[in-house]
């Protein structure tokens, strides 16, 4: 699957907003809320008392504004494991549930997402109505003070928090048309600044300090001071808004809603397609790289994937098809194309007595992309070490494979087709420390054998290239997992496929315990999205 999530090890609420008594020398600016299940930002204008202010034209500014940092040691320890791709492969999405109240909500407003410029102590207060939980000798950040030290206490820069604003910053944002709706945020640049930091995830100064969450500048609330600047706990912002903004809230850390806690979710597209079972000779009727179809070697030893030590990870491996399983005729380049790189098009195949060369996948697991134009129903593939302009007798033979081919065919019928789906090894009840391979048999609808064919022949798959799953939770039909389709998403729930059919891992881990799913499948089919009418139920324990 393509799919981790990370949850927040760290958040918290800062706020100047009044106490009760909206007296100016009363403000909840010590006030610490780390252990509070919720996190808010809000902006209040004009609330106070005038008189108490400098400006008393102004009229009073409340802010409210919410820190959250994730564990990006995590993340590097992820990625060096190899369980998440490298750099350019996977992308990073903050990702923040609104959590329903009984006060106004907003509407129309946009919140800022900015890297924290200073290390913070997230503390241990509770209080977010009368702000009685302050900050006690250091331990815990508030809207005046960062974190405790050795010496005292460190001082935010900029009261309300700092943060890295300056031009070339990355810096996101996020819109709210209802209010109501929950943030999810694309952060994969900042995050990968911070996994490029090394041990400390210090990159140019973007030291992992986590992010602030807040209304944009123009819609945090104005204030003017006579001197033209920050009076005590109050941000001048003459470019803000002369309108309150109260109040919008998200779940925290805390929450005892499991799938609602803040997290950074990974994702990528790990599908393979393997096309041994769905092997297509070429054809006019359908573009170039259509008439392409790759196949894979898995190299299993004793049960587990393993690389070939004669094989590097950039280092070639060669496939020479073949009219038989002992040799026979070779299929020469008038008929085999490679893949031109990484390339939109196909080449002629060069290389040693006109073999295709292939490359390493993952793990144990190799690969071999080409088009073939034939009429024979079975064609060989024979996989060889060795290197550029070596002759094929001397090359070590790794493996014969045998391809049924299709030929692509017009009609004068537009099909519609319907599917069968069935989860051949899916168990009743799994653990959360499983990462079962399902795998999904699919046959067309109107199927109907006779006995004999069921008593003489094995059912082979329908494949599908392009199927994709999602997780529910069968009390409440919360989606846990959704499709994941589209190329922005990376397409992080795409199926793979072999000869065999449609399979992928699910990691348990991202499932809560104590609680019953269900699985569902989308089917994308002639241009649109099917989705099948079977649903397939465990339980987590």
């Amino acid at each position: 699957m393509g799919i981790k999530r990370f949850f927040a090890d760290r958040d918290t609420t800062i706020t100047n907003a009044f106490r009760s008594s909206l007296n100016e020398s009363l403000r909840g600016t010590g006030s610490n809320m780390g252990a509070s299940d919720i996190l808010e930002t809000f902006s209040i204008y004009d609330q106070g008392e005038r008189g108490k202010y400098t400006d008393a034209s102004s009229g009073s500014a409340e802010l409210s504004r919410i820190l959250i940092r994730f564990p990006v040691s995590d993340i590097s320890a992820s990625r060096d494991s190899g369980s998440i791709p490298a750099s350019g492969n996977v992308n990073f999405y903050m990702k923040l549930y609104n959590a329903r109240h009984a006060f106004t909500l907003p509407r129309d407003f946009k919140l800022t997402v900015l890297a924290v410029s200073q290390s913070w102590d997230e503390g241990y207060g509770l209080d977010m109505e009368d702000y009685t939980d302050e900050t006690r000798d250091g331990e815990g950040t508030n809207w005046i003070n960062a974190s405790s030290a050795s010496s005292g206490v460190d001082l935010w820069a900029t009261k309300g928090g700092s943060f890295h604003t300056a031009s070339g910053h990355i810096k996101y944002s996020s819109t709210f048309s209802n209010g109501n709706e929950d943030l999810e945020v694309n952060i994969t640049d900042l995050m990968e600044h911070w996994l490029l930091g090394g041990d400390n995830h210090n990159l140019n100064g973007k030291e992992n300090n986590g992010v602030g969450l807040f209304f944009t500048s123009s819609q945090e609330a104005y204030f003017s001071s006579s001197n033209g600047g920050t009076t005590g706990s109050v941000l001048h912002n003459t470019a803000g808004a002369k309108r309150s903004y109260y109040t919008k809230k998200f779940f925290a850390s805390g929450s005892e809603f499991f799938f609602k806690r803040p997290h950074v979710e990974a994702r990528w597209d790990s599908s393979t397609k393997d096309d041994r079972g769905n092997f297509y000779s070429s054809s006019s009727l359908v573009g170039v790289l259509d008439n392409l179809n790759t196949v894979y070697l898995y190299n299993n030893v004793r049960g587990q994937l393993k690389d070939i030590p004669d094989i590097g990870k950039h280092e070639p491996i060669y496939v020479a098809l073949y009219t038989s399983a002992s040799g026979g005729e070779q299929f020469t380049t008038a008929s085999v194309y490679n893949l031109k790189g990484s390339g939109s098009g196909v080449q002629q195949a060069v290389g040693i007595e006109n073999i295709i060369t292939g490359g390493w996948v993952a793990s144990g697991t190799y690969s071999a992309s080409f088009a073939l134009t034939t009429t024979a129903s079975t064609i060989y593939d024979r996989w060889y070490s060795g290197s550029a302009g070596t002759a094929l007798g001397s090359l070590t033979v790794y493996h014969t494979g045998a391809i049924d081919t299709q030929q692509v065919s017009a009609s004068n019928l537009n099909p519609t087709p319907q599917y069968a789906s069935k989860i051949m090894n899916l168990k009743s009840v799994y653990t959360r420390n499983e990462t079962p391979k399902l795998r999904l048999f699919v046959r067309e609808k109107d199927w109907s054998p006779n006995l004999y064919t069921k008593a003489t022949s094995q059912v082979k798959p329908r494949i599908i290239e392009d199927a994709y799953y999602k997780v529910y939770r069968e009390i409440d039909n919360l989606t846990v997992v959704g499709y994941g389709t589209g190329s922005a998403n990376l397409d992080y729930t795409r199926l793979s496929f072999d000869i065999s059919g449609s399979h992928f891992d699910f990691d348990m881990s991202l499932l809560q315990r104590g609680y019953s799913y269900g699985l569902k499948f989308v089917y994308y089919i002639n241009g649109q999205y099917h989705e099948q009418p079977e649903t397939f139920k465990f339980r987590v324990e």
